[in-house]
């Protein structure tokens, strides 16, 4: 254990996770979000989890994974570049 001895081990996660410069679990990148246009293309928005942002030629996209039903009573992870026109933080 080296130098941990005494540290509670909540915080001892939070030095181990590389959890940003103040040590916080609230600078956590992934958002809560809401995805349009889903693969399965069922006509509801899905919740989603984005991991991040990048530029594109036509503005902004999102990378994010959500569930969809690709096939009759089977649901499948999805991970997938999407604009941020069809993601929605509610």
């Amino acid at each position: 254990m080296g130098g941990r001895r005494g540290i509670p081990m909540s915080r001892r996660v939070t030095l181990s996770s590389g959890a940003g410069s103040s040590g916080s679990l609230d600078d956590c990148p992934a958002r809560h979000c809401w995805v349009a246009g889903a693969v399965d293309d069922e006509g509801v928005k899905r919740p989603g989890l984005l991991v991040e942002w990048r530029a594109a030629d036509v503005g902004w996209e999102g990378r994010v994974l959500y569930v969809a039903r690709l096939r009759s009573g089977h649901w499948a992870l999805v991970e997938e570049w999407l604009p941020a026109t069809l993601l929605a933080p509610r």
